[in-house]
């Protein structure tokens, strides 16, 4: 029974292409910030009530949709997150932004379209399901502490058995998929770092206690956490992102601070990049009479793909992008508040590939020239389609 239904949802997502394309461009013109999608919501909404599908907000301006099949079974959870950047848009397209300031370059306008293209394929089959599909609508993925929290907090897990996500990356070509089983996305942690010392006049030095060297010092010791301590069979990333000190050419300043980064994959190794930090600082503070202050924001935890969810997914690349459509691709340092759900129940994660040179497709992630190659909303549409009839329908859990 899966099997019939699956191809008719595939042949209503071709029918509904261009209404996918049409929602995205809606979206693009009118991008809104995290926690400010309120004309999203409504379209969500909106949309989701003309396909007969019960929803709620929540997390202020998430959205989660219920598909309720009509036999029982397991329930699955797709998920897109809606916010824009604070990006100024240079891409010239006739449906650019027309929020100064704002821009979708990340692709969240693509995730939001497709899945309310997944709904839309879905909708007319529910007398045919088995189980339930649940669309999570997610605010606030690009500022930690993010979206995902609240929705889970709200209950949008509840009765989960899995839970899938996607998103379109400009660093893979369009009709590709990238995705690995375990760490996939990486922990992005940022630390704030204050030295204090006696400030003075640049002619006499023995008066004060510069904290200028001392931030060097702390700088070239902090490269010492990867290149010494952290295994080279692990991976992990200390960068020291911003330094600010002094006032005048003859004056030695009171105090220097600097922001940056740490990301790891393994939670062990996490705790350990916190501690070691705090023991190089305080080390190199005792040592140059100065003090330090440093203070850790932890950012989204790792996001650990569950090996069968994976598998699962990676069958449906195969059929719905074609044998190579697969692709196996390195770790990423980047981080996603998507972790926080894979914490609670299995699931996977996959980049879809959007880069097209031939269409002049090739902006990076989060710059003002990022584009989506709108050919690729079909294709995961069907794949979000696949995983939910491999799920539910044919009893496959990548076992």
């Amino acid at each position: 029974m899966g099997t019939v239904w699956l191809q008719q949802a595939f042949k209503q997502a071709e029918d509904g292409e261009q209404q996918v394309i049409a929602w995205r461009r809606q979206i693009h013109r009118h991008p809104e910030l995290g926690f400010e999608e309120e004309q999203t919501s409504q379209l969500i909404g909106t949309t989701l009530k003309q396909l007969g599908i019960p929803y709620e907000r929540v997390n202020r301006t998430g959205v989660v949709g219920r598909l309720i099949g009509a036999q029982p079974g397991r329930v699955i959870a797709l998920r897109a997150d809606m916010d824009a950047l604070p990006v100024q848009e240079k891409t010239g397209l006739p449906f650019a932004s027309e929020i100064d300031g704002k821009m979708h370059a990340c692709g969240h306008d693509g995730h939001t379209a497709t899945l309310l293209g997944v709904a839309a394929a879905l909708a007319p089959f529910r007398a045919q399901l088995n189980g339930e599909v649940r669309f999570l609508f997610q605010p606030s993925e690009e500022h930690f502490p993010g979206g995902a929290l609240g929705m889970i907090e709200a209950g949008a897990l509840d009765g989960v058995d899995a839970i899938f996500g996607v998103h379109y990356i400009a660093g893979i070509p369009s009709g590709k998929v990238g995705i690995i089983p375990g760490p996939m996305m990486a922990a992005p942690d940022t630390f704030t770092l204050k030295v204090t010392g006696v400030g003075g006049h640049g002619s006499e030095p023995e008066a004060t206690r510069d904290p200028i060297p001392a931030a060097a010092e702390m700088i070239e010791a902090l490269q010492t956490i990867v290149s010494r301590r952290v295994s080279p069979l692990k991976q992990a990333v200390v960068t020291v992102g911003t330094i600010h000190g002094g006032y005048a050419n003859n004056v030695i300043a009171d105090e220097v601070t600097m922001t940056g980064t740490m990301r790891s994959f393994e939670e062990p190794l996490r705790r350990a990049l916190f501690d070691w930090m705090r023991q190089i600082v305080g080390g190199v503070a005792a040592a140059q009479g100065v003090e330090a202050d440093l203070a850790i924001e932890e950012g989204y935890p790792p996001l650990v793909n569950e090996a069968r969810m994976t598998a699962l997914v990676q069958q449906a690349v195969r059929n719905v992008f074609g044998p190579e459509g697969v692709l196996a691709i390195p770790p990423s340092m980047g981080g996603e508040d998507f972790s926080y759900f894979l914490q609670h129940v299995p699931g996977a994660f996959a980049h879809v590939g959007v880069h097209n040179e031939a269409k002049g497709i090739a902006g990076a992630q989060h710059s003002p020239t990022f584009m989506l190659d709108e050919t690729i909303f079909l294709p995961t549409t069907q794949l979000f389609l696949q995983v939910v009839a491999d799920f539910l329908e044919n009893g496959l859990s990548g076992a």
